[in-house]
This record gives C-alpha cells, sequence and structure tokens, in this order.
C-alpha cells in the first residue's frame, strides 16, 4: 500500500511546507525521472546547506524508500516530522513504512497524528480508518511467531496451520535468501484468511492463490487438507517477493518479480516447463511487464509459466548475484534495457529473441 509514492514527485514539492530551492528541486527532477541515486546525493547536498528545511528530508527519505535503504528513509523522515509534524506527505510516506515493517501500531500512530493536524485530509482519514480495520491481536486475533515471522489467524482452529505456516516460512527464508543474498531484517507478518475475507480484502482475482501488499495475505483456511505441498508453494512464493521488494521496492517489470517467485517454489520450474510443453499459447513478454490481475485463468497461467521460464534462463546465466545487481539497477533508476546490457553483456531484445517457444 505504497500511498504516498503514488504522488507525483511535483505534489511531495508543492507539499511542503517551505520553498525548496534549487538543490531540493534537483532531487525532485531526479526522483521523477527515475534517477534515484542522483536524488539522494542531491538531497544530501541541500540539506547540508539547509539542514532545517523539512521538505529536503521528505526528499531524502522518499530516495532512500525507493533505494531500499529503509533505515535512511525512517531517520530522514521521523526528521521532516520533527521539523514540521504537520508535513501531511512526510507522514504519509512514514506511516506506510512503519506499516511494511509490520509495525502496524506505530503506522496507526503516525497517521492519528498526522489527522489532528489535517482533519479534512481524505487520504489520511482513509488510510488510518483502513488501517484500524487490519488484523493484530489487539483486534482479537491470534498469532504464532517466530524470529523472521508473525502470522494471525482467527482462531486456535487455524493453530496447527499457523504453526506449519512458520516453519515453512522460516525455511524458506533461509533458502530464498541465501539464493538472493538478502535477508530483510524485519519482522514479515502473515495473515490467514478465509476464501471470502481474502476476496473481501485484497480485492485480488479469482485465480489469486495469495497477495502481497506489505503483509502477506493468504486464503489457507482448510489448507492442510489441500494438495501436498501447497502450503509451502504458495508461501515460498509470496516470500520470495518480499525479499525482491527488499531489494527493488518499485519498477520490477511484473515477468520478473513474478518469475522469480515462481522459480524458488517447490518444483516451481518444474511446473512452468511442463505447462509450456503443454500449449503452444504464448504472452510476448513485453506485454508482461505489468500486472497480471486483468488476465484470465489460462492466460495468468502462461503468463507465471513463460515469466518462470524466463527468469529461470537470467538466472542460469549471471546467478543470484547477477539477478540481485540487476534488481539494484533497477532501483537506482537505470532502464531496463540498459541494466540487462549491462549484467548479461547482450541487449534485452536477444535476451528476450532466445526465449524460443519449443525450449
Amino acid at each position: 500500500m505504497f500511498v504516498a509514492l503514488m504522488m507525483s514527485a511535483d505534489a511531495f514539492a508543492q507539499g511542503a511546507p517551505r520553498p525548496v530551492g534549487d538543490a531540493g528541486r534537483a532531487g525532485w527532477n531526479a526522483i521523477r525521472d527515475g534517477r534515484n541515486d542522483e536524488a539522494a546525493a542531491a538531497f544530501a547536498a541541500a540539506i547540508e546547506t539547509e539542514p532545517r528545511d523539512p521538505s529536503l528530508h521528505l526528499g531524502a527519505g522518499l530516495a532512500a524508500q525507493l533505494l531500499g535503504d529503509t533505515n535512511k528513509a525512517r531517520e530522514s523522515l521521523e526528521q521532516a516530522l520533527t521539523l514540521a509534524p504537520n508535513f501531511t506527505a512526510a507522514s504519509l510516506l512514514l506511516g506506510d513504512l512503519l506499516y511494511r515493517q509490520s509495525d502496524l501500531q506505530g503506522a496507526i500512530a503516525i497517521f492519528e497524528a498526522a489527522v489532528k493536524h489535517a482533519p479534512s485530509d481524505k487520504t489520511l482519514v482513509e488510510r488510518l480508518a483502513s488501517l484500524r480495520q487490519e488484523p493484530s491481536p489487539e483486534r482479537g486475533f491470534f498469532q504464532s511467531q517466530s524470529a523472521h515471522f508473525v502470522v494471525l489467524f482467527e482462531g486456535p482452529a487455524d493453530d496447527e496451520l499457523a504453526r506449519r505456516a512458520v516453519e515453512l516460512l522460516e525455511s524458506a527464508y533461509w533458502r530464498v535468501g541465501t539464493a538472493l543474498y538478502t535477508f530483510p531484517d524485519r519482522v514479515i507478518t502473515v495473515v490467514l484468511y478465509t476464501e471470502q475475507q481474502f476476496r473481501d480484502t485484497t480485492r485480488s482475482p479469482s485465480w489469486a492463490a495469495a497477495a502481497y501488499d506489505g503483509r502477506i495475505r493468504i486464503p489457507m483456511r482448510g489448507a492442510l487438507d489441500q494438495a501436498p505441498g501447497e502450503l509451502e508453494r504458495v508461501l515460498t512464493h509470496e516470500l520470495t517477493h518480499v525479499i525482491i521488494r527488499a531489494i527493488a521496492p518499485r519498477a520490477v517489470p511484473t515477468w520478473l518479480n513474478e518469475g522469480l517467485a515462481v522459480m524458488f517454489e517447490p518444483d516451481g520450474s518444474r511446473w512452468a516447463q511442463n505447462t509450456l510443453e503443454a500449449s503452444s499459447a504464448r504472452i510476448p513478454l513485453d506485454d508482461l511487464t505489468h500486472s497480471f490481475d486483468t488476465l484470465s485463468g489460462n492466460q495468468a497461467r502462461t503468463a507465471y509459466a513463460e515469466s518462470a521460464d524466463a527468469a529461470r534462463r537470467l538466472f542460469d546465466r549471471v546467478g543470484g548475484a547477477g539477478v540481485v545487481a540487476l534488481l539494484q539497477d533497477i532501483a537506482r533508476g537505470v532502464p531496463l534495457t540498459e541494466a540487462f546490457e549491462r549484467r548479461l553483456l547482450t541487449p534485452y531484445s536477444t535476451f528476450v529473441g532466445s526465449l524460443d517457444p519449443t525450449r
């Protein structure tokens, strides 16, 4: 629920309580153009000159967040609010950051404070209302915890499922994290829903098996009675999305994001191979850079299989370190085609052309 990031750079600048100077404007222009490394450097330089300008700390926080440096982002946004407690844009960013770090009560506190300064702000009011409805121990949900996860569920009947989910998540955390050289340093929240609760909450397409929006959300009532391995498959898939977002918070093409998630599933690559061999239907990879939500069930199945095949081929060529470097390039704002050529030493178009449907 990256609410604040949906705002334009210009809107952030206009929402600042003080005019931004030339250095600050250079930072916002860099963010608008996707040059996140340059944005971070510009805001850092500007803060040296104007350390009490909250808009500059906001910009530094946004740039850090886009680069995946959540500690720096939090520090900068907190400083912006220290200087200007009524700075709505900073509250939106910090509240959502805390939410994605599984600090629900901290996020609620930020939005409650912000609403006092701007009681008529529709975004703040709606965001606060939404967070207050989130599953939490304060709302009577049970929880099962480990070092890296907390699983929320409605009652004792789901306790066995929750404990099993924690075990599977911890195993996937080390396996996928090792492959991608990345271990999220925060507790990750997972919510187990009934099927209807999941659809009502996430608005996901009917074929979706789970969702991730800062929390992993899974319709898992009765999951222990499903096909063997289904629980592990779904949890591993969604955890991979968490790890990818820790490396590159946005702008990752959907085929790469979903492809890696399927690839790391138990037998995910084999499923993709069997799916592609069973059908001649294909979707151009360039059409798979955005959300799959509008696809039909059969189209989605093809899209996931093609994405997994492309991701596996990429991983086989450059390894985990190369994939991470590619994702980091994307996070810094390097165009996808340029990042591919830098990391694979071959044009992106050549890579796409190598994905022979006959395998």
